[in-house]
């Protein structure tokens, strides 16, 4: 049984928090998890972030078991719902003008037990911790299409001054294609779910020593919003921890 801590503060920049976050539980167990990271519009990004966790949840609850009977129709079911809830933010800002442009990365994973199939679109992360830190999603964004087309190296797009702008976000265009991952997890590791405002200011390394401390779960969030904010806080930061290991509060 997963036990998680939630966390979405504002930073120290900005006005306005545009990230949302969401944990959810039916009744047969199955559990979502929900990060997005709002942008585009006058002060719209907000609304984007809003409508797509709402949305989402309300869908995710309403649901009948059958649909999450394995992997292929957990896949089936996120895709569906994702160019449904695309078609609605897209249609809203074209008929909102004070929202045109805007749109909302995503992160949705679907837990059952300590299997996971996630969505992703944009550039907020899933990492997992056990015993190492590793980044599971990669980033849809401008500087991965360079070095895909090798014109730049890994280590110049950590530095790059377009390292945020990302070519996949809900919302934006007509039609989305959800990036979807599966993945099973340990008995004793952590599931991250974040939005860039954590990721780009704490590194794996130091999110992996946060959450290997004996500290009870929701004082490890409270650290990781503190490190952010420590190191600028120039953005919202926002995310979900997960631990499967036993005894986590």
């Amino acid at each position: 049984m997963f036990q998680y801590v939630m966390e979405s503060d504002t930073g120290k920049k900005r006005e306005v928090n545009e990230d949302r976050v969401a944990v959810l539980k039916r009744p047969d167990g199955l559990m979502l998890a929900l990060v997005a990271d709002g942008m585009g519009g006058h002060n719209a990004g907000d609304v984007a972030s809003e409508m797509t966790v709402a949305a989402l949840s309300e869908l995710f609850m309403d649901a009948d078991s059958e649909e999450f009977v394995s992997t292929s129709s957990k896949k089936r079911w996120l895709d569906e719902k994702i160019r449904f809830i695309n078609s609605e933010v897209f249609n809203y800002a074209g008929d909102h003008p004070e929202c045109k442009g805007m749109g909302t990365t995503l992160i949705a994973a679907l837990i059952e037990d300590r299997f996971c199939v996630i969505c992703h679109i944009g550039d907020s992360r899933v990492y997992t911790f056990n015993g190492k830190a590793e980044q599971v999603t990669r980033d849809h964004s401008y500087v991965n299409v360079l070095v895909d087309n090798g014109e730049i190296s890994e280590e110049e797009a950590e530095d790059h001054p377009k390292k945020n702008w990302i070519v996949r976000a809900l919302g934006t265009e007509s039609g989305i294609e959800g990036e979807m991952i599966e993945l099973e997890l340990s008995d004793s590791s952590y599931l991250l779910i974040c939005s860039d405002g954590l990721s780009n200011k704490v590194s794996k390394e130091e999110i992996a020593d946060i959450v290997g401390t004996s500290a009870v779960l929701s004082q490890k969030g409270k650290d990781l919003v503190d490190l952010a904010n420590d190191k600028g806080g120039e953005d919202n930061i926002s995310f979900v921890l997960l631990a499967s290991k036993a005894g986590e509060v």
